[in-house]
């Protein structure tokens, strides 16, 4: 090999290593950096404050549920056979009382030897009480008088508006789940 063709190939190779130094590619972005180290540091903002979060508690669980019909009151006689029909204020409260009747559930029944029959119910506290004919329930001062396998007869008394009280029937469906 020839002298000259020495000297082509080491400067072909100073060439090709001069290109890979890459100093002169990332200059200005060395010099960017610099600039903003050199920049005053800032002050980073506290988060803001958040407010504690408040519970809600919702008063309106044993009422009616928006989402189901209102019942229908009919008008009925509020002479039942010569006596006036009003609520027996001096008994004592019975604790299916304290619910809506819409907040009861009918779940089963229970019989005894006479073919007395009981009906289970389920609160909206998921108690189960036993009922039978002759018990109270419900804020209208409901009385159930009627038990079959599938429902409850109850009979509420609801004020007529008039300073008198009319009887309003219900029932009570069981609910098989």
């Amino acid at each position: 090999m020839n002298s000259s063709c020495v000297r082509f190939v080491i400067l072909g190779m100073a060439m090709v290593l001069a290109a890979c130094s890459g100093q002169g590619e990332h200059a200005d972005l060395k010099l960017k950096m610099e600039e903003i180290k050199r920049r005053p540091q800032g002050r980073i903002e506290p988060p803001p404050e958040f407010e504690t979060y408040k519970n809600f508690s919702y008063s309106a669980s044993l009422l009616r549920s928006p989402f189901q019909p209102p019942v229908a009151v009919e008008p009925m006689k509020a002479m039942v056979k010569g006596k006036r029909v009003m609520p027996d204020f001096d008994r004592p409260k019975e604790l299916l009382e304290e619910f809506s009747i819409d907040a009861l559930t009918m779940v089963g029944t229970l019989s005894r030897p006479g073919n007395k029959l009981f009906s289970l119910i389920r609160d909206n506290k998921a108690g189960i009480h036993r009922v039978s004919i002759g018990n109270y329930m419900g804020r209208n001062h409901g009385r159930v008088v009627e038990i079959t396998d599938i429902k409850i007869d109850v009979v509420e008394l609801i004020p007529d508006g008039e300073e008198g009280w009319v009887e309003r029937p219900r029932a009570i469906v069981l609910k098989i789940e």
